[in-house]
């Protein structure tokens, strides 16, 4: 088994940055997505969902750059292109979207396409005894259960 300089084994490494930048490539589209509705939501809910967006996508924004340096840190390099990120897309792609209860349910259908990669690449990264991408993902998880609950109780909705 071949280490890298962090200690881990090269194979495994390999295989995490793999799916770390699958993630990279979904926490781009769902960043711009937030763009998007940020810039477009309409009606009574505009003023409190306005900031509620700017503030979900200046998370994605620092969570995009966390992933790209953890994958730098693999010793790998992070996808950078549209084109790359458009061929890993699994989020949907929320275009025009101005209503407020369509615009929340593309953050919870988002939410739950990136915690299915985020709990593959957890488990990958206790196999890899990856702590470091272990812990990234753990906190993610933590952070994005708690949004898809409150999005959907804003829905009126249980998770």
């Amino acid at each position: 088994m071949k280490l890298n300089s962090i200690g881990l084994d090269t194979v495994k490494t390999k295989g995490l940055a793999d799916d770390l930048n699958q993630l990279l490539a979904n926490f781009q589209l769902y960043y711009q997505n937030l763009r998007g509705i940020h810039w477009n939501i309409k009606g009574r809910g505009f003023f409190d969902l306005h900031v509620k967006f700017e503030e979900l996508y200046t998370d994605a924004n620092l969570k995009v750059d966390e992933i790209a340096e953890r994958i730098l840190t693999l010793g790998e390099t992070p996808l950078h292109t549209f084109e790359d990120y458009t061929k890993a897309a699994k989020v949907p792609v929320g275009k025009n979207i101005s209503k407020d209860e369509k615009a929340v349910q593309l953050i919870v259908d988002s939410l739950s396409e990136l915690l299915k990669m985020e709990r593959s690449i957890l488990e990958a990264a206790g196999d890899a005894n990856d702590e470091g991408t272990n812990s990234m993902m753990s906190d993610f998880i933590t952070e994005q259960e708690k949004t898809v609950w409150m999005m959907k109780a804003w829905l009126g909705e249980t998770v």
